[in-house]
């Protein structure tokens, strides 16, 4: 089975516009992303879903500089954006990221996606967010491209066509799905995924303390880092999260 992983990501942006090439550490955040889903040895490809606006040419010239696969396609259906990357690229399997969560743990990508392929005759979706357990921005779907197909044949109004996987994991009668808690304590009250400035300089500071070159640091890393210094998350303390952000 093909397993592609699909980043979506524009330089629109309601919030932070442009929030996907920001420099961090010196790469821009897209950069990042792709390096920590480089090291998932169980993604057979990854692949950048970006729009037709000229706006994000930025996007498909940085992807054929690191010979990154991309798709452009619509900018608001993501899901019929996502749907056409999927074929494009004869995915059996999808991973789907987004560009705004520079701290994606590689080892939690890796869980959810062998959660996935070890139960494929039983689940058309897994993820980590059903119930989230796990700080926002280490969230993680995987699922078939037959859940995929099903959800853009069908999924009709805003809302189910601007956000991929909606359609999917709220038809519960429709596809099995099932969701991976964290084992130790709930984590969801932390934010780490980029949507405002304050967002992106608690990022900088994650990557300042923990980034090195040719190397990934993890999410228990990050714990760790502000257990000593817990006045990083102050940085992005009082920012609300938008939940439905399009990108």
């Amino acid at each position: 089975m093909n397993k592609v992983a699909i980043i979506q990501a524009r330089m629109g942006s309601t919030r932070l516009p442009g929030k996907v090439m920001k420099l961090l550490s010196g790469k821009p955040m897209l950069e990042h992303i792709v390096k920590r889903l480089q090291t998932v040895e169980a993604i057979d490809q990854i692949v950048i879903a970006t729009t037709l606006k000229s706006e994000d040419n930025v996007i498909c010239d940085f992807a054929k500089r690191h010979s990154i696969e991309y798709y452009r396609g619509k900018s608001v259906d993501v899901l019929d954006r996502y749907y056409q990357a999927a074929v494009m690229h004869d995915a059996d399997v999808i991973i789907r990221i987004t560009a705004d969560d520079p701290l994606k743990d590689s080892h939690i990508i890796n869980e959810i996606l062998h959660e996935y392929m070890d139960n494929y005759e039983k689940y058309d979706y897994v993820s980590n967010t059903i119930v989230p357990t796990y700080p926002i921005g280490i969230d993680v779907e995987v699922f078939s491209f037959n859940a995929l197909r099903k959800a853009w044949m069908e999924a009709e109004g805003t809302f189910y066509r601007e956000h991929v996987t909606p359609y999917i994991w709220t038809n519960t009668h429709l596809f099995n799905i099932k969701n991976v808690e964290y084992t130790g304590h709930n984590l969801s009250a932390l934010r780490w995924t980029v949507d405002t400035q304050n967002d992106f300089e608690f990022a900088e500071a994650i990557y300042s303390y923990l980034y090195k070159e040719h190397e990934i640091f993890f999410m228990e890393d990050i714990i760790q880092l502000l257990d000593k210094y817990p006045e990083i998350q102050t940085i992005n303390k009082y920012v609300s999260q938008k939940k439905w952000d399009v990108l």
